[in-house]
């Protein structure tokens, strides 16, 4: 096992072991102190490859509907919003001939008003694909994608490690109680929407902010963060213009310092970036889902992103 596949198991571990500690706790304190430092160094690492759209200059539309969904305050049209997004960045990301984009692009439009009109629940993609999605789902693509590119064994025992430890926390929550409460209570009022969605995706109406959900939450929000910053010497994100790093840093500490000074105003400013960043890495996944898509029917060998 190589140094950094032993680092990243052992961050795995420590994410799960946090997990069950501090469960409602965990998921506030990783959101305001290691999120923004994510967000930045992603969102610069995208801005590098073009966020994986032909035209870089593309990104201004999903970036300024990020900045719109912060006054979206009903989840049915905040999920409409982000399909919409998804879509289209998926057709721009994965198809270069404006003809073709131009018939999927009228083929998702008809598509998202049939299932308006069949009353899908937009509301759960509002809630769900900006948080459980993104940091469990997602993350859970990226895995599988690093696993098949290197063929290593290590690493699919590493994702093997990932979903054991979500069926653990599923199957044994860790506790109901908290070491802090007033971080608890907190964490239940930004977070708490997400376990009815949960509730209502899986078909158990009734599932609350428990020890269950809280944990679930707390290890995939955790491990995204570091799962991400130690793959520092696999995508090179960390290679950037010393200043930028330099503003990269400051404005990371300064988001976490106002989160702790001002709250109301920190929360602000970290749902607009998390959300920034979330719809900047649509085009992304939508290349990664479409790869491994293509590797699991057979149809080629798996190429890294551009």
């Amino acid at each position: 096992m190589r140094r950094a596949d032993t680092a990243h198991l052992a961050l795995l571990l420590a994410a799960l072991a946090a997990a069950y500690a501090l469960p409602f706790e965990l998921v506030l304190l990783s959101y305001a102190v290691l999120g923004p430092a994510h967000y930045f160094t992603e969102i610069s690492w995208l801005h590098d490859r073009g966020y994986f759209l032909p035209r870089r200059a593309l990104a201004a539309v999903p970036a300024a509907v990020a900045f719109g969904a912060m006054f979206i305050a009903t989840p049915y049209w905040l999920g409409v919003t982000l399909w919409c997004v998804f879509a289209a960045c998926a057709i721009a990301a994965t198809t270069s001939q404006p003809r073709t984009a131009a018939l999927y692009g009228t083929l998702a439009a008809a598509a998202t008003l049939a299932m308006i009109a069949s009353d899908v629940p937009f509301a759960l993609v509002g809630i769900l694909l900006p948080t459980f999605i993104h940091v469990c789902v997602f993350t859970l693509v990226f895995m599988s994608l690093g696993a098949v590119r290197r063929g290593s064994g290590v690493q699919f025992a590493i994702l093997g490690a990932y979903v054991a430890a979500i069926v653990l926390i599923l199957a044994v929550p860790p506790w109901a109680g908290s070491v802090l409460p007033g971080l608890a209570r907190v964490a239940r009022e930004n977070f708490g929407d997400v376990a009815p969605a949960l509730g209502a995706l899986v078909g158990v109406p009734d599932l609350t902010f428990g020890g269950r959900v809280t944990g679930l939450l707390s290890f995939v929000y955790t491990y995204h963060y570091l799962n991400w910053f130690i793959k520092a010497d696999v995508i090179r994100w960390s290679n950037i213009p010393r200043p930028r790093l330099i503003a990269i840093a400051i404005l990371s500490a300064a988001s976490t310092a106002l989160y702790f000074y001002d709250f109301d105003i920190g929360i602000l400013v970290l749902l607009l970036i998390s959300m920034l960043h979330v719809l900047l890495e649509f085009p992304l996944n939508a290349v990664s889902i479409g790869q491994l898509g293509a590797y699991i029917l057979g149809r080629g060998a798996i190429g890294k992103p551009a």
